[in-house]
């Protein structure tokens, strides 16, 4: 009898964790879709008390980083509100930026309070005509698809944005397709704050845009084999020439200057693992 209910405990105790797994994964994704919502309707106060107030806070975007809570109310409540919507707090009459958050991939660290996820963006943009005078911008309409791969963390029972990576891969102008964009289609930060009053806090070597097709480094191994994906294959180098002196070196996913993933392990990963060794800092007793 005490066998059985011994038995029935550890199931229990399984059932519990995976449970609560499958719970914050849910919780996870909604965070980040109820970021796209705000994000769509400019209403970047929203957007901000999404993220957690860690000091290792950041955002990587454009080839640059936003860092801590100062930062990410730099970016969206000065950058983004100034450049789009005249400084304001919601939308602003004639401007569209539907953000279509889709393809997420949520993994929950081992301890249960940080997280990653993998999602791909797909934005419609632009302006009617009727607000053209009305707007610096002008009359433009625009795609743009990016990917990001980010780390969460649970503060006080709410899971929030942490370590926010975005890469805009690829912009379009709606007339002209993809096929016709130029390289670097919008301009890279040159300037860090205070010297630009919405600059970021560190501009990074690493800088990619369509045509670049480099692939974005995975948070997590191949779910059949357990390996990661060799560094020279997430490479783009020019047809029928493979990688050789010159092609882009691959991207990496860091931490702001230089920090590391205390604790994470530098080893192979191995079948079963959801998130790739180097990357998971926070362990558990198994």
């Amino acid at each position: 009898m005490e066998q059985e209910l011994a038995e029935l405990n550890k199931q229990v105790l399984t059932l519990q964790k995976e449970l609560s797994r499958v719970s914050d994964e849910a919780d996870i994704r909604k965070t980040h879709h109820k970021y796209g919502y705000y994000l769509d309707k400019c209403l970047y106060n929203e957007v901000v008390d999404l993220f957690s107030n860690c000091p290792d806070t950041f955002i990587e975007f454009l080839g640059s980083r936003y860092l801590g809570k100062a930062g990410v109310k730099r970016l969206y409540k000065k950058r983004f509100a100034e450049t789009f919507v005249a400084g304001r707090n919601g939308p602003i009459h004639g401007f569209l930026l539907d953000h279509i958050m889709m393809q997420d991939i949520v993994d929950v660290s081992p301890s249960g309070d940080r997280a990653w996820c993998r999602m791909r963006a797909l934005m419609q943009a632009g302006t009617h005509h009727s607000i053209e005078k009305d707007l610096p911008l002008g009359h433009r309409q625009w795609w743009e698809g990016g990917l990001y791969e980010n780390e969460y963390v649970k503060e006080d029972g709410v899971w929030k944005l942490w370590r926010y990576r975005y890469f805009p891969f690829w912009h379009a102008h709606f007339e002209a397709g993809w096929s016709k964009t130029k390289p670097n289609h919008v301009p890279w930060p040159t300037m860090t704050f205070p010297e630009d009053p919405t600059g970021p806090d560190e501009i990074l070597e690493r800088k990619m845009l369509w045509p670049d097709t480099r692939v974005l480094p995975f948070h997590y191994p191949h779910p059949v084999t357990g390996k990661r994906i060799n560094s020279d294959d997430l490479r783009a180098p020019k047809y029928g020439e493979g990688v050789q002196e010159g092609c882009e070196e691959p991207l990496v996913l860091e931490l702001s200057s230089g920090s590391k993933w205390e604790g994470a392990e530098e080893q192979e990963s191995s079948k079963g693992e959801k998130v790739l060794p180097e990357l998971v800092q926070d362990k558990v007793d198994k």
